[in-house]
Order: structure tokens, then C-alpha cells, then sequence
């Protein structure tokens, strides 16, 4: 079992997201575990500060350093073999999230996420303390909740059981270097639209591929192989 320690001065900001679908299952089943921690607990002054002014000047706050130390070190599991646990820190700087490093995460056995906020975090944080960098796309945001949680659900998706039936997925990630993402249709065959929504597309039938009512299962196989995209673990 995965346990994903998240750091943040927001832990509200968690709680819906935590009691719905198949994250809630999850946690219940006891596949993953999830702690949220207020970064603010970790604080000595009456005040709870956790930034102060950058050094050289410059807009914002940062981060301090101090409050993330005490926490990593309150947080880290020391039962756990250090081969299998991460400290990750978000950062617009950090190497880009992908299928590849999640399926690397999900081996793990203890996730520790720092959320930022303001300006940033001290760097020491990232230099002295953090086990890696990541960034989740080449934009800025408020904070690294968000970031959290998709690294929490993309993780947590590869765990055998916590989607689909017991099996299917262990099977299918550890016999292959990836799997294959295709478009998808149900019901109904043909669906008849009243109105359109995209430019230069007609109000006629859109039907779904022939292929896939063939019940050739080669066939479907091959056109989902065509008009797939290989996402490699």
C-alpha cells in the first residue's frame, strides 16, 4: 500500500476531492492512503508564519524553509527503505510529469508531496531536502495542490485493484511498456443531432465506425492500434 503524505497550508481544499469515486473506494478498500498535512502545524511563532520576504528583493513571498524541514522530518516514514520513498516538490521548473514517472511512483510505498505557494519555496528545499522536481505542464498556477492531486489519482490508477477487476491491471502494465489510448463509442449507433456546437461540421447522422460493430475482434484490435496514441509506463 501506497501512503501519500501531502503538505499544504490549504488542507481544505482536499476534501471533496477525497470522498468521491474511486479515490474514496480506494482508501476504503485500504489500496492507497492518503494524510493531508497543514503545513502551519510545523510553525513556532503565535502568528503560524510560513513565508517572509525574498531575499535581493522581488514580488511576492516565499516559502520558508524551516516549518518544510520540521514536517519532512515528522512525516517520513523511517520503517520505509529510502529506495522506496519520494519527497516531491512541484515546481514550474521541475522535469515534466508523465505515464513513465507515475509508473515508476506507483513501486513506491511513500509519497511526500509539497505544495507551494506565493512566489515559490525557499530553493534549499528543492537543493537540500526534495528527492525530485516535478512540473505538470508548462504553465504557472496558485499552488501545488492541484498538481497533487493529479499526481495522487495518475499514481494511484496503476495500483492493481484500484480500477477495473483484481489482476487485470497488474497483468497489463507489467507485460507491456505501455498501453494504448483509443477513441471510444457507446450506444447509440447513430445519433442525430439537432443543433452543432463546431464550425464546418453539418447537423447530419454521426455514426459510430463500422469496424466496431463488426464483432471482428482482429479488425477492432487493428483500428484501435491505428487511431490510438501508445502512452508508455
Amino acid at each position: 500500500m501506497i501512503c501519500f503524505d501531502i503538505i499544504t497550508i490549504f488542507p481544505k481544499i482536499f476534501d471533496s476531492y477525497l470522498k468521491e469515486s474511486l479515490i474514496k473506494k480506494a482508501r476504503e478498500k485500504k489500496l492507497i492512503q492518503v494524510k493531508i498535512h497543514n503545513l502551519r502545524n510545523w510553525t513556532k511563532d503565535k502568528h503560524k508564519t510560513v513565508d517572509d520576504r525574498p531575499f535581493g528583493g522581488g514580488y511576492g513571498m516565499v516559502m520558508k524553509i524551516e516549518p518544510i524541514f520540521r514536517a519532512i522530518k515528522d512525516i517520513e516514514n523511517k520503517k520505509i527503505d529510502s529506495r522506496k520513498r519520494k519527497i516531491i516538490l512541484f515546481s514550474p521548473r521541475g522535469e515534466k510529469f508523465n505515464q513513465r514517472m507515475a509508473f515508476r511512483f506507483s513501486r513506491l510505498e511513500q509519497i511526500i508531496m509539497i505544495c507551494g505557494r506565493y512566489e515559490g519555496i525557499d530553493e534549499r528545499v528543492e537543493k537540500y531536502i526534495a528527492d525530485k522536481s516535478i512540473s505538470i505542464g508548462d504553465y504557472d498556477l496558485m499552488g501545488g495542490e492541484m498538481p497533487a492531486m493529479i499526481t495522487l489519482e495518475v499514481v494511484s490508477r496503476l495500483i492493481p485493484e484500484v480500477i477495473g477487476k483484481p489482476g487485470l491491471l497488474k497483468e497489463r502494465i507489467t507485460k507491456s511498456k505501455g498501453f494504448v489510448e483509443y477513441p471510444q463509442y457507446t450506444r447509440p449507433e447513430v445519433f442525430i443531432p439537432g443543433s452543432v456546437f463546431k464550425k464546418n461540421v453539418k447537423p447530419k447522422k454521426w455514426k459510430v465506425p463500422k469496424t466496431l460493430l463488426s464483432g471482428n475482434h482482429k479488425e477492432i484490435e487493428r483500428w484501435r492500434q491505428k487511431h490510438g496514441k501508445i502512452i508508455e509506463n
